[in-house]
């Protein structure tokens, strides 16, 4: 039985993507890269596709991280400061679960993403739930960012 791990989405099957791997033995974060060129102009939001979908256990997500080298030399961080993949948002109704990367440019120049540029770290965590938290009576997930409400 699989228990956590990437995948190519269908739409990138035969792009030459690569699944993300850590580098080191004690690395924490699997490297994501950029499934595609992409330009991301000063002062504004651009999602670059990675190609990518996880799967994990349903009491864990995958947390994304800007590289460190690529946010400090080029200004560069994601929108909402850390991704979060939630378990269902894997292969749901609507959805097949494309992790797309918000990136937000502070500077003044356009900065160039060359498809297989490490852009991001996965991590997979594990979360706990409050007492009075009712699983049951939560929604199922159909669809993909922002498909939980507003």
């Amino acid at each position: 039985m699989k228990k956590r791990g990437f995948e190519i989405v269908t739409d990138y099957a035969k792009k030459s993507i690569t699944l993300p791997e850590r580098k080191t033995q004690k690395s924490a974060g699997y490297d994501i890269a950029a499934a595609e060129d992409a330009v991301l102009l000063p002062g504004k939001v651009t999602l670059v596709p990675t190609g990518l979908k996880a799967y994990m256990q349903e009491d864990e997500f995958l947390g994304l991280h800007m590289r460190s080298s690529v946010s400090i030399k080029n200004a560069l961080s994601f929108i909402n400061s850390v991704g979060i993949i939630d378990a269902d948002y894997y292969n749901n109704e609507s959805n097949e679960g494309h992790i797309m990367l918000a990136i937000y440019n502070h500077s003044d120049k356009a900065f160039h993403v060359t498809k297989g540029m490490r852009l991001a770290q996965g991590i997979f965590y594990k979360y706990l739930l409050a007492d009075d938290d009712d699983v049951a009576a939560k929604s199922v997930r159909q669809g993909g960012i922002g498909s939980t409400g507003v």
